[in-house]
């Protein structure tokens, strides 16, 4: 690290080929569990799916996190337990607050399967504070328009969820955080002030320059604590800001349940296993095992 970028940590993302559609994984990291309340950061994509081709992650379950989606290109259609069906295309946000159990999937539909299509975007968890793990259940989508959106000459800010430069999201979330979309011309400037305890910047395309230091795009940039930085494009630039409050003490992931608790992970395991989650309607042929380990699910 060069004294005084304003970078703490360079984190580098961990591919999964899944058939033709690659997913680029930055949190948690060995060095890095979380950012503010940032638990799960993954790259989905660029792909480019054939006729006939696209996604299908079956019906699985989450407890005591929120996902969130949002994507550059394409669609996804997004079911779960409480019965919401919605779609999701690029500039819009699917909210998922899992609380004490949520069940959902994530396909293309029939019509955007038949004509094929490219698919790049960002799917992140949000682990919950400690007294609303437990919370109802909660689908949410939000609109492209109803995001806050900066312009400034060759800068383009989209606040996703909390607060940043003065404006406020209005996607529900339990404690502060900041989540957001810039793109910046060849040149332009963006300052990320210290505002939240914990920043981070991922960059999805294009180079950037901090403190006289060069980012290629695909990789997490984790700000020093108390230092504001400045982000110039060298090129063409994209990339993610996110950040918040360090959270209320350790969390636990394992496949796809976060917490507080270990104990609760293991009930949650024993409740997929025995089939006490909820089912989605229009899509309950199909599910994901919990994963195991010489025929035996094997336990955090």
């Amino acid at each position: 690290m060069q004294a005084g970028d304003g970078i703490e940590a360079v984190i580098l993302p961990r591919a999964r080929d899944l058939g033709g559609f690659e997913v680029r994984r930055v949190l948690p990291a060995a060095t890095r569990q979380m950012v503010g309340p940032f638990i799960f950061f993954d790259q989905m994509g660029p792909a480019l799916f054939g006729p006939g081709r696209g996604i299908d992650v079956r019906p699985h379950p989450h407890i005591n996190l929120a996902t969130v989606t949002y994507l550059f290109e394409g669609e996804i259609l997004h079911r779960d337990s409480l019965g919401s069906e919605q779609p999701i295309r690029p500039g819009a946000v699917n909210w998922m607050t899992a609380g004490r159990g949520i069940v959902h999937s994530e396909r293309s539909a029939a019509p955007v399967r038949a004509r094929g299509g490219p698919l790049f975007g960002i799917q992140s968890w949000v682990a919950l504070p400690s007294a609303h793990e437990e919370t109802e259940p909660e689908f949410v989508h939000y609109a492209e328009s109803e995001l806050p959106r900066l312009e400034d000459g060759g800068t383009q800010v989209r606040l996703i969820a909390g607060t940043l430069y003065g404006q406020r999201s209005p996607v529900r979330t339990f404690g502060e955080l900041c989540y957001a979309h810039a793109e910046l011309a060849a040149g332009a400037t963006l300052p990320f002030d210290a505002g939240h305890e914990e920043r981070a910047i991922y960059t999805v395309a294009g180079t950037v320059e901090i403190g006289g230091r060069s980012f290629d795009a695909g990789q997490l940039l984790v700000a020093r604590p108390g230092d504001g930085l400045t982000i110039r494009a060298t090129s063409a630039a994209r990339f993610m800001l996110l950040g918040g409050a360090s959270m209320d003490g350790v969390r636990y992931i394992w496949w796809n349940f976060v917490s507080s608790r270990k104990e609760r992970i293991r009930q949650a395991c024993a409740d997929w296993e025995a089939g006490r989650f909820g089912v989605i309607p229009g899509d309950d042929r199909e599910f994901i095992p919990l994963p195991k380990r010489d025929g035996a699910v094997f336990y955090p």
